[in-house]
């Protein structure tokens, strides 16, 4: 099944309802359809082998989605904030792309055919109607829809693929279509190039829910456009939501609107969760834990499950909030061990997935074992009654003296302290162990904390050997623009220091 359907069905049953807001223009799903059809002829004809849209988010984002999807050409969105060697090097692997962009004369590379994503909208959305409608290709289902280039923390980006079979398999059991309201409007703020904002995207025309793009966060313009668009839900990753509670205090904005916000992409602190739940206590919270390879959301912490967790005494059963839930359904999960062995509740180890959505394909590699399962180089845990806890990536484990050490831990013990704001644990080169424990500390505002008060709590939660060797105070940590820490950064810090 070709996910150009996920726009085709509602173009069809709702033509004239609003699908997507920017800026002051709003279109509907007629018109949004008419473009893709437009764009996918130019594509088809052309005989391009990617798509690749190297910008911010605009109406360009499902036009070219969907365009790529009917003419059966992978689709490339490209992270814009990139440097220009490390763009060019990503486009190198892309042979006879068609490039929608704002840099084209930064990123003139040959084999590329360029196009202004201003005049690219323009063009496409010139006429209401298909000249001609093209038929999605038939044989979709194992070709690739998407194609995302990963981060590239432990070396060159891979290059992610994910099929039409995987995206429509996580969207058929995630979302019922035509499910929401024509008041309903979501606000994406994350970047196209990630496959939050993919998903997100997917999963609201699907259901008929207006999408209200943001081109870049700012936390003003993303309260400005709540109150304005009347926003009922919102994806936000925790530094997002954090800052939208710092400006929302200042402003005083009254978000009437505001039914739900979904969050993932990061570890978000519980001191921020908890202040978020008190804060906006008629907004349903949900924790949404994923991965690029599959094709979004395989975890959730729903927002009774929220609620349940907010308001026990229960030590055990308030620490839900640091959980990313319970699996969604069709996928299934595993805790294993360094031998590849399943392992039981409440002991660490890496997260395994398996499932219909789950790709675990590279353009480079297969990284899916032979029966399905798919290791995300995540580490956690899964309690007694099913709830997922993360650690970390395995890349973070420090190894001190052939003990693995899981950074997660020590943060989550430190992170207690009201004098903590944010923390950050990393390895460090270490003569005698390896690697030595090291941490680096954001203070509260007038509150300070001293090694020997950390080191105290720690042992008394861990152990003694759990303690940093290196402690230090900084005014803020490095993060990317999904809420996730830059270890590598924090390491470079603590060695400087």
């Amino acid at each position: 099944m070709n996910i150009s359907i996920l726009l085709q069905m509602p173009a069809q049953t709702f033509p004239n309802r609003t699908a997507l807001t920017y800026r002051s223009g709003h279109y509907t799903y007629k018109q949004i359809y008419a473009a893709a059809q437009r764009a996918a002829r130019l594509f088809q004809y052309s005989g391009f082998n990617f798509i690749a849209y190297l910008d911010a988010n605009s109406p360009a984002v499902p036009i070219s989605i969907f365009a790529a999807a009917i003419a059966g050409i992978p689709y490339v969105p490209l992270n814009y904030r990139l440097s220009k060697s490390e763009l060019e090097s990503l486009l190198s692997r892309l042979n006879k792309a068609y490039v929608i962009s704002n840099q084209m004369p930064e990123l003139a590379l040959p084999g590329c055919t360029y196009q202004l994503t201003e005049t690219f909208c323009q063009t496409m959305l010139a006429a209401d109607e298909p000249d001609e409608e093209l038929d999605p290709v038939t044989d979709a289902e194992e070709s690739i829809a998407i194609q995302l280039f990963t981060s590239g923390t432990t070396g060159a980006p891979k290059a992610a693929l994910l099929q039409h079979k995987h995206l429509m398999s996580y969207i058929l059991n995630t979302v019922a279509f035509a499910a929401a309201t024509e008041a309903e409007a979501t606000l994406v703020s994350v970047p196209p190039y990630h496959i939050a904002g993919i998903s997100a995207m997917l999963s609201s025309f699907y259901s008929g829910r207006r999408i209200v793009h943001m081109k870049n966060f700012d936390a003003s313009e993303w309260l400005f456009l709540c109150e304005r668009e009347k926003v009922t839900q919102a994806f936000v990753v925790p530094t997002m939501l954090s800052k939208i509670m710092t400006e929302h205090k200042q402003q005083g904005q009254t978000l009437n609107s505001l039914q739900a916000i979904a969050y993932g992409g990061g570890k978000m602190p519980l001191s921020t969760i908890e202040e978020a739940l008190q804060y906006f206590p008629g907004v349903d919270f949900a924790n949404a834990y994923g991965l690029t390879e599959s094709s979004s959301t395989v975890c959730v912490l729903d927002p009774e499950q929220h609620r349940e967790a907010f308001k026990s005494k229960k030590p055990a059963l308030r620490n839900r909030l640091q959980s990313v839930g319970k699996p969604v359904p069709g996928i299934e999960l595993q805790i294993r061990d360094d031998k590849n062995q399943p392992l039981a509740a409440g002991q660490t180890g890496e997260v395994f997935l398996r499932g219909d959505q789950i790709s675990g394909k590279y353009r480079e590699k297969e990284s899916l074992q032979s029966d399905g399962w798919f290791p995300t180089r995540d580490h956690g845990y899964i309690d007694d009654s099913g709830f997922l806890y993360l650690m970390g990536r395995a890349d973070d484990i420090i190894v001190r003296g052939g003990e693995n050490i899981s950074p997660g831990d020590i943060e989550s013990v430190i992170r207690e302290s009201p004098a903590v704001a944010d923390v950050a644990v990393v390895g460090i080169a270490d003569e005698h162990w390896g690697e030595a424990i090291a941490a680096a500390i954001v203070l509260t505002e007038d509150h300070s904390i001293s090694d020997d008060e950390i080191a105290v709590m720690i042992t008394a939660r861990l152990r003694s050997s759990r303690v940093p060797s290196k402690i230090i105070r900084v005014e803020h940590l490095p993060y990317n623009e999904m809420g996730k820490i830059l270890r590598r950064k924090v390491k470079q810090l603590l060695e400087e220091h």
